[in-house]
């Protein structure tokens, strides 16, 4: 059998080695790549682009909301994503199906329960265990995924009430580069104005705030 090529991005070397634990409790020869954040995740899906599997953690330094995942599904659509995630609300774990992951792990699993999910998903299935699978997708979910990852990034940093110009400065752009994300961003939305795309932003639990919690408890005591 060929060797399993897998991504792992997290910010945490321990969960790191965590990650590595539970592949190899699972797979004898695993081919692993490891990033720390946005820029080398970018880096590690551009070096190994027929991965099979990505393991990822949304809170990564250069990463806002689900921007990574969003950029991993529309660079790689065929590298299945299973989102890693300290924070075990199931609207976030329903918000990273709709974005397009195969699968949703909370940090407090074993890495059996880690293990079990990664072959679910190398079998082609799926693993969200609190997320009823049937349930139809929220069409603003399927419209969010359709933004690129910087009108992502422009859209976090509007529902964080930054105006156009200091964006501009923190994403190193012109504003009028800005301006023309937020044309489009409400067109793909829908909407007609910064106020309404905030609201949506907030209410799918996109912006920075609602997930504070990746931060927290990366301790593994297994």
């Amino acid at each position: 059998m060929s060797t399993y090529e897998v991504i792992i991005a997290d910010d945490h070397p321990l969960f790191r080695a965590a990650m590595r634990q539970a592949l190899a409790s699972v797979l004898d020869d695993a081919s692993v790549a490891e990033a720390e954040s946005m820029e080398t995740l970018e880096q590690c899906a551009a070096e190994h682009p027929d991965a099979d599997v990505a393991l990822l953690d949304l809170k990564m330094p250069g990463a806002t909301g689900f921007s990574s995942l969003l950029f991993l599904r529309q660079q790689y659509p065929g590298l299945p994503v299973i989102i890693v995630s300290a924070a075990e609300d199931p609207a976030i774990a329903r918000q990273a199906m709709s974005f397009g992951a195969v699968g949703f792990i909370p940090k407090s699993a074993s890495i059996t329960e880690i293990g079990d999910a990664i072959m679910t998903v190398l079998d082609g299935g799926l693993f969200f265990p609190t997320v009823d699978e049937n349930e139809p997708q929220d069409e603003m979910s399927q419209r969010i995924a359709s933004l690129t990852p910087q009108q992502y990034k422009v859209l976090t940093m509007l529902a964080d009430g930054v105006l156009n110009k200091q964006i501009a400065y923190d994403l190193n752009v012109s504003e009028a580069t800005i301006k023309a994300h937020m044309t489009t961003i409400m067109r793909k939305l829908g909407v007609n104005g910064r106020t309404q795309a905030a609201l949506i932003a907030q209410q799918l639990h996109i912006d920075t705030t609602t997930i504070q919690l990746e931060r927290a408890h990366n301790d593994f005591d297994h």
